[in-house]
């Protein structure tokens, strides 16, 4: 088992990052908001699962112990496999799909690609009572229709980031992350520090 992976980033694609360390590189799949905060040539340490399948290894790393946490409760789920907890992982925040799935939002978990009514109904059903609260922790009230930032300043980020080529996925992780440490900042700001983060 592969708990844990620490090395230097010598490429983030589209779904994953490659991560070389003592003199092997090993290709890690990750949500959209840890590879986000990816560049190549600096180190990266990862909280990492391990799945072994008669197709394929597979070794999928997040940036914190929390969405570690998510993706073995999701992936608990009969129906849920690894690609449909990083689907759901890399759509909105840990704290957003913590709030939703404890209260019960099938509305906002069957808007993730992938998620039928019925596995968002499954998980709902599931993970009943088994998501700790914490995780849920700085999200707003359940119910809402996106898990994307509210703010004016938040939207127009995330339209000129994507304006500028970057994948939606990222580029809501990172500016929903920007606006959760503080929710006052502009446009402008949120652009800049974006830009600083997916490049």
């Amino acid at each position: 088992m592969i708990a844990y992976l620490s090395g230097v980033v010598r490429e983030v694609r589209e779904n994953s990052a490659v991560v070389v360390t003592g003199g092997v590189g090993y290709e890690v799949q990750c949500p959209a908001g840890t590879l986000a905060k990816l560049k190549a040539g600096e180190n990266a340490e990862f909280s990492t699962r391990f799945v072994v399948r008669e197709d394929a290894q597979l070794l999928f790393g997040f940036s914190d112990a929390d969405s570690l946490r998510l993706f073995d409760l999701l992936t608990g789920v009969s129906g849920v496999g690894p690609k449909l907890g990083l689907a759901l992982l890399s759509a909105m925040p840990v704290s957003a799909l913590a709030q939703g799935l404890i209260g019960g939002d099938v509305k906002l978990l069957s808007s993730v690609s992938g998620v039928g009514k019925k596995t968002a109904e499954r998980l709902v059903l599931e993970l009943s009572g088994k998501v700790p609260e914490h995780l849920a922790a700085g999200a707003g009230p359940a119910g809402g229709k996106r898990a994307a930032p509210a703010s004016t300043a938040g939207r127009d980020a995330i339209d000129a980031l994507l304006a500028l080529g970057f994948r939606e996925p990222q580029v809501r992780a990172v500016v929903a992350e920007l606006l959760s440490a503080d929710p006052e900042q502009s446009a402008d700001t949120l652009i800049r520090k974006g830009l600083g983060r997916l490049r």
